[in-house]
């Protein structure tokens, strides 16, 4: 029997097998003519990711893709305006060169500005999908609006604002609408489980502690990751608001802002709309519109100021920046009743005619979500609350120390635990064995 010999490919002819379908990663940078972290976040944003072919014919230390993932690559418009991106970065660089600060200032301000959205209308066709995509989206948003604010991180004050804004209309909407399932409090944060459009979520926030930032962590990778994110989750709190006709995005009582009460301003915004009650949102919305018809210089001011007392605030530590303030209105009637499922009708009575007031050493922005999104009314203690301590309705207080000054007969002290755990039971359970100290 003649054994077939493999035959001999002269240099210059076409490639055959794994070496036609894969290139290496530096075979790709050097073909897209860009270096490497601009290939990452590209890779980032478009979601591609390395293969593994059979035969690694470079060697197995070499990261492989696929040559129609690199060709994908090549097409991409975003390319084209990180190149521009480039440009312009060398002509501040020369202008700051020649001491010519006006001109850096000027061409700073015109430094153009990649857009994700037609990414995200590419990467998630259907809203299901983005639904599906949610979970990382959500631990990383509600990571970065838990950090501090930090220069030399890259992590400046507005991403950090935005993503507080973006995680509280979250949350309110899961709270308005009672799609919060399961609730469980671990080392790593507090992980939350909700069911929005038959697609279960699941994500985790941080403790409201302060955070520090270590430097084995590649905070630039987390950052390509947010700029892909923040628009998607934008994107999907635009539709769901629409879906229980409410404006997006929602305008808040400016007092309540000041106070970290994000989400009571929400609540506030949420009721007034959706109850038809004509109350505080309408005069600040016309209080909006006449401001807006006011000169830009203004504006440019405002946010100035806004952005120096949110850094003092974060410096003060006064703002947990992961705070909410309260949720307790958001809960009022929502969705028509055929609308909503068994699950949905049992969590939105399982608080139901219960109501909690928080103590200032507990959990606050946890409780604050998760009581009324199963039914509850609730309050706390500080500037801003629906209703004070000595309310006689109060049905529980939620503690987690043994002084008390002056205790009520008329309500159960029960740990923070006692709501985890009822709302994962789905009934309320006996407090005896969730008083303090137990």
């Amino acid at each position: 029997m003649v054994k077939a010999v493999k035959h001999y490919r002269p240099p210059g002819k076409k490639k055959e097998g794994n070496a036609a379908k894969f290139v290496t990663r530096s075979q790709a940078l050097k073909q897209l003519q860009i270096n490497l972290p601009l290939f990452r976040k590209l890779c980032i944003l478009k979601g591609v990711t390395p293969r593994e072919p059979k035969k690694k014919f470079k060697g197995t230390h070499q990261t492989y893709y696929h040559v129609k993932d690199v060709a994908f690559l090549h097409h991409e418009p975003l390319l084209e305006i990180h190149r521009e991106i480039r440009v312009h970065e060398r002509k501040i660089k020369k202008a700051e060169a020649k001491k010519n600060l006006e001109r850096a200032k000027r061409l700073r301000e015109k430094t153009p500005k990649p857009k994700i959205d037609r990414i995200i209308r590419q990467r998630y066709p259907r809203f299901v999908d983005a639904l599906g995509e949610l979970d990382d989206c959500l631990s990383m948003v509600h990571l970065f609006a838990a950090l501090p604010a930090a220069e030399s991180k890259k992590i400046d004050i507005e991403c950090v604002h935005k993503c507080r804004r973006l995680a509280h209309e979250w949350q309110a909407f899961i709270s308005r609408t009672h799609k919060l399932r399961k609730a469980f409090v671990s080392v790593k944060g507090i992980y939350y489980q909700a069911e929005v459009e038959g697609q279960k979520i699941t994500w985790l926030t941080p403790h409201s502690l302060q955070q520090v930032v270590s430097d084995d962590v590649d905070v630039i990778t987390m950052l390509n990751f947010l700029q892909l994110y923040e628009p998607l989750l934008g994107f999907v709190n635009f539709r769901l608001y629409h879906s229980i006709n409410l404006k997006y995005p929602p305008i808040l009582d400016p007092r309540l802002e000041a106070l970290a009460a994000d989400l009571y301003a929400l609540s506030r915004y949420a009721n007034a709309n959706v109850n038809a009650i004509p109350s505080v949102v309408n005069s600040e919305a016309s209080q909006v519109a006449e401001s807006e018809q006011g000169d830009a210089k203004p504006k440019r001011d405002d946010i100035e100021h806004e952005k120096s007392e949110l850094r003092l605030a974060q410096l003060q530590h006064q703002l947990p920046t992961n705070e909410p303030g309260a949720l307790m209105q958001l809960v009022e009637e929502a969705a028509s009743e055929e609308e909503e499922d068994q699950d949905t009708r049992e969590c939105k009575n399982l608080f139901k005619d219960l109501k909690f007031f928080l103590s200032r050493e507990v959990p606050r922005e946890s409780l604050l979500f998760v009581i009324p999104a199963f039914g509850g009314i609730v309050s706390w203690e500080g500037e801003g609350a629906p209703f004070q301590e000595s309310d006689q309705s109060i049905t529980h207080q939620i503690v987690d120390r043994d002084a008390q000054g002056h205790k009520f007969l008329s309500r159960e002290y029960v740990q923070p635990q006692w709501v985890f755990d009822s709302v994962n039971a789905r009934i309320i359970l006996p407090t005896v064995d969730y008083m303090v100290g137990r």
